[in-house]
């Protein structure tokens, strides 16, 4: 499959690039500075642009199969506006190539998962230290969602920088969620890839908790 990873120089989105080329993948990763380091592969074709500059983005998603979001803001305190429109342009792109599985990492307490979560918790995490980045990725479900694209919006706890283990739980309903809700990086990264041959997934948001 013809894979385009967004965000790919990132900790998460670098996990996706290497999981993806060992399972056979072909890689497109687009990424922000020239020089990134990557391991030289014969299917990995790195593009170097801004999120702003649609002739740079519509060249990595012409002829994909499938696109992954692992873009995140770098900061709890200032929104990131440009990645925002950053997906509104690559989902803009993707309907307009004819490419239409999205995976896109968003983050448990988007959404209605804030209510997966007891009250001091919620008001903690999803009104206080994360209020800004969880806006950010609220904006970025809606246009999403609004979409004509077969989308997985995949929401994590916290990340970690673990190994992968495979042992996960996850679904679509309103989970139970008991000890930490953290999670390997690793691990993300194997579900998201997983989900692109899952067709249980499409159009929906699925919550995955690390089983310790």
């Amino acid at each position: 499959m013809k894979i385009v990873i967004f965000g790919a120089s990132g900790k998460t989105g670098s996990l996706l690039v290497d999981q993806a080329l060992a399972s056979g993948h072909q890689v497109t990763a687009f990424v922000r500075r020239e020089g990134t380091a990557f391991q030289p592969h014969a299917n990995l074709k790195i593009i170097t642009g801004t999120l702003d500059n649609t002739d740079r983005l519509k060249e990595a998603i012409s002829g994909a199969d499938a696109c992954i979001s692992a873009l995140g803001g770098g900061s709890l305190t200032k929104h990131s506006p440009e990645i925002s429109s950053g997906i509104d342009r690559i989902v803009s792109l993707m309907e307009q190539e004819g490419v239409k599985r999205l995976i896109y990492l968003s983050s448990l307490g988007a959404g209605e998962s804030r209510y997966f979560m007891g009250p001091v918790l919620r008001f903690f995490l999803t009104s206080v230290l994360l209020r800004v980045p969880l806006a950010d990725h609220n904006t970025n479900e809606e246009r999403i969602a609004k979409s004509k694209l077969q989308w997985t919006i995949v929401r994590p706890g916290g990340l970690t920088d673990g190994p992968k283990t495979g042992k996960m739980n996850h679904g679509t309903e309103k989970p139970v969620l008991k000890g930490s809700s953290s999670i390997s990086r690793a691990n993300v990264a194997s579900f998201m890839l997983d989900q692109l041959s899952d067709s249980t997934s499409i159009n929906q948001y699925v919550w995955i908790q690390e089983i310790s």
